[in-house]
């Protein structure tokens, strides 16, 4: 019997998608492609005005392979996950060296590209080049898991197979473009992480999990693991210029490669910053201000973030570099800053604590 499946979704779509998102404009594989990153873990709203931006200042694969990584970083600061913009940084230079600045319409291909797994090679295969491919994004797992009611969390290798296996049989030969988009736009409008609206859903005829009730069940959760608790101090450094030392972070790990404050042991008691400055970066400082902390978290693990204010009397060391920079406040917000750090630079005048 003829699958259904992609008929109801496709007729939904007509009526009810999203037909007008930036990316659909001016359509080709290098803006699909930025997109599909940049909606890795991110929702649309927040994403649409970074991609503008991010077109009108890396408007094609040859502007975005010979730009400074640290360009890239600082159109990329505030969205998060920042190995996918070092990663979008090198594929740019693959696609630009390797395919003479063409991206590929093969599948394979497209996956040898830095930081492009299965389902973004098919997004951008369907809604590119209009070519039938399988995608399986968050909210398709969540769409097939519900309508299949698939048991377990979909990050464990058996059941992800079996999404793979569904969305397979599900896409349609004709309108890929269509239906990719459908399937999004319906895990992220409908079949929603709380709170689906199974009532305007075109597939609830045929859902396991809504028939059951059980759409709270689907798709499984992942094994729940309590997050470690760490903290730091982050120093700004004031010379008599206006200036504040910058950081670069090391090239992986968290805000790997951004431009940042620099950070001491939490051991360090607060009597004891002036010495560690003196000692470890060759800087004599005043006695710091205490700037009131906070706890940032990330995929792993919370920070509790203790920022003290101390300018510097004399420098003895510390000169520009390519992991340290003396720059003035402008200067270093036009930088890639993770967004914490941003704040601190931009809302200085904040309630000290000594």
């Amino acid at each position: 019997m003829k699958d259904r499946f992609a008929d109801r979704l496709l007729a939904w779509y007509d009526q009810h998608g999203r037909h007008n998102l930036p990316w659909h404009q001016d359509r080709n594989a290098y803006r699909v492609w930025v997109s599909e990153i940049m909606l890795q873990q991110t929702q649309v709203a927040t994403v649409i005005p970074y991609f503008e931006a991010f077109m009108a200042r890396f408007p094609d694969v040859h502007a975005l392979a010979r730009a400074p990584v640290d360009d890239v970083l600082s159109h990329w600061s505030g969205l998060g996950y920042y190995a996918r913009a070092r990663n979008l940084h090198k594929a740019a230079a693959q696609v630009d060296e390797e395919f003479n600045g063409e991206f590929p319409a093969c599948q394979q291909q497209l996956e040898s590209l830095i930081g492009i797994g299965r389902s973004t090679a098919a997004a951008i295969i369907a809604q590119a080049f209009g070519e039938r491919a399988t995608i399986l994004d968050g909210n398709v797992k969540r769409v097939l898991a519900r309508y299949h009611a698939v048991p377990g969390w979909p990050g464990q290798t058996s059941v992800l197979n079996q999404l793979w296996a569904h969305a397979e049989t599900h896409t349609p030969n004709n309108r890929a473009r269509d239906y990719t988009q459908a399937i999004m736009d319906l895990g992220a409008m409908v079949c929603t992480r709380s709170k689906p609206k199974c009532e305007a859903c075109p597939l609830s005829a045929g859902c396991q999990a809504y028939a059951n009730s059980e759409t709270r069940l689907y798709p499984g959760s992942k094994p729940k693991k309590a997050k470690p608790e760490k903290a730091t101090w982050i120093l700004i450094l004031e010379d008599a210029e206006g200036r504040i030392l910058l950081e670069r972070r090391p090239p992986s790990g968290i805000w790997g490669g951004l431009w940042s404050l620099p950070e001491l042991d939490p051991g360090y008691g607060s009597e004891e910053l002036q010495e560690a400055c003196e000692r470890e970066l060759g800087i004599t400082c005043s006695d710091p201000d205490l700037i009131s902390g906070f706890r940032h978290t990330f995929s792993h693990y919370h920070l509790h973030i203790q920022p003290a204010r101390l300018p510097v009397v004399h420098n003895t060391q510390v000169a520009d570099t390519d992991r340290l920079r003396w720059l003035h406040r402008d200067q270093a917000l036009a930088l890639g800053l993770p967004a914490p750090i941003r704040t601190l630079l931009t809302e200085p005048e904040q309630t000290a604590l000594l």
